[in-house]
């Protein structure tokens, strides 16, 4: 069994239709604000009457390239758990601030907040997918959190109080701005969480791969038949 607190999770027989169904629901708000996504459409739409058809790809809200498709869903999959789960909040979508979607984006893959809690909470998530399920996926996955752990600070505290600014969400963009200085008071709880989204044997890898590294450490296996007909599923007819 694994050294540290680890949830497993599983696609139910059968269900792959529905499974995909709420999954794309998290993929479009995710990535672009329903007002964006009216924008885009109208755009494309216009283009499509004037013949410009080849430009349209250039408007596309989501990531056609492969890899960072798989990456985004572990990514979503993650962030939606732990709110389900924690009753953590996500302020921001982070994806939707993404220049170039079919690249990766740049900095922690989840960071969901408590900030009413005793202490005051910040919730890091490092999410990796692969279409087969190996101990290194599990060592990439905790020297991901080492590393923010060891940097003190998650790195996209700035980013998000940022964007809360610039959302009009004042009070809550102060309170995020305020978690350095809790830190450096010693009164920031920050813990730390990855995610495996693979095949069927994710939970065994997570459970003989993960070293007890980190004190407030805990690992999500999402185990699914078939991960890269998942993605490709889910993604179909997003633009």
């Amino acid at each position: 069994m694994s050294e540290v607190p680890h949830r497993a999770l599983v696609e139910r027989d059968g269900l792959r239709e529905a499974t995909v169904g709420h999954l794309r629901e998290m993929l479009v708000r995710h990535h672009v604000s329903p007002d964006a996504l009216r924008r885009s459409a109208e755009q494309r739409e216009a283009l499509k009457r004037l013949g410009f058809d080849a430009q349209q790809a250039r408007l596309g809200r989501f990531p056609a390239n492969p890899t960072t498709q798989k990456g985004n869903l572990a990514e979503v999959v993650l962030a939606e758990y732990v709110v389900a789960a924690n009753g953590v909040a996500l302020p921001v979508y982070r994806l939707r601030y993404n220049p170039n979607v079919d690249q990766a984006m740049k900095g922690d893959d989840v960071l969901a907040f408590d900030l009413d809690a005793t202490p005051p909470t910040v919730l890091v998530g490092e999410a990796k997918f692969r279409g087969a399920s190996s101990a290194a996926a599990v060592k990439e996955i905790i020297e991901g959190l080492l590393r923010s752990f060891k940097g003190g600070l998650p790195a996209s505290l700035q980013f998000v109080a940022d964007r809360l600014f610039e959302q009009g969400e004042t009070e809550l963009g102060v309170k995020v701005l305020d978690c350095a200085r809790l830190f450096a008071l010693g009164e920031l709880r920050i813990d730390y969480v990855g995610i495996l989204l693979s095949d069927t044997k994710a939970s065994q890898r997570v459970n003989d791969a993960t070293p007890k590294s980190l004190r407030r450490l805990a690992v999500i296996s999402f185990g699914v038949q078939e991960p890269d007909a998942l993605v490709e599923a889910c993604y179909e007819g997003l633009v």
